[in-house]
């Protein structure tokens, strides 16, 4: 019999402690010890981006992370964007630009999307980023920096634009 560890997990603002098997990942104590069910099991191999939430400020695949490595650390999910019910502006974005079908992969996206925003403000370079640092937020810049977060249902159209228009808002641009 595997014993439990105790851990703190601080998830959208919110002290849990929970005893936890060493091999529980963070997304099934998400689901399954605290009730958040907006992060999805996709592939369960880090592959589709459906777990996808923010540890810390930082995006991860919640279903490689061992739960018990994340004692203390912030944890944000799709259920912890919003503020005071007012929707996150990402969130917002994907509802005007009908940015999903199934919406299954949708949670994942959302919260790579903010996470991968606050990489470019950061200055953080990608794939396709040239002279070291991005000048500009294009569409190619968001395909490449959202291609860990797949989409079955291939609502790229919508998500790219959702994501420009947020980037264009937070830069005081409109978008068309």
């Amino acid at each position: 019999m595997t014993e439990a560890t105790r851990v703190q997990l601080h998830v959208n603002g919110r002290l849990h402690e929970l005893a936890l098997d060493n091999r529980t990942t963070l997304l099934d104590a998400l689901r399954e010890h605290l009730g958040l069910t907006g992060s999805k099991k996709g592939c369960d191999h880090g592959q589709c981006g459906a777990c996808t939430v923010l540890v810390d400020g930082r995006r991860i695949n919640s279903c490689l992370a061992l739960a018990v490595t994340l004692d203390g650390v912030e944890i944000r999910t799709i259920e912890g964007l919003s503020d005071d019910g007012a929707l996150h502006p990402v969130q917002q974005a994907f509802l005007d630009r009908d940015g999903f079908q199934c919406g299954y992969c949708t949670p994942g996206q959302i919260c790579s999307a903010v996470g991968m925003l606050d990489e470019f403000d950061q200055g953080w370079p990608s794939a396709v980023t040239t002279g070291g640092q991005p000048a500009a937020l294009d569409a190619g810049e968001v395909r490449e920096r959202m291609s860990g977060n797949l989409c079955r249902c291939g609502a790229y159209m919508n998500i790219v634009p959702a994501i420009l228009d947020v980037a264009d808002a937070a830069a005081g641009r409109s978008s068309a």
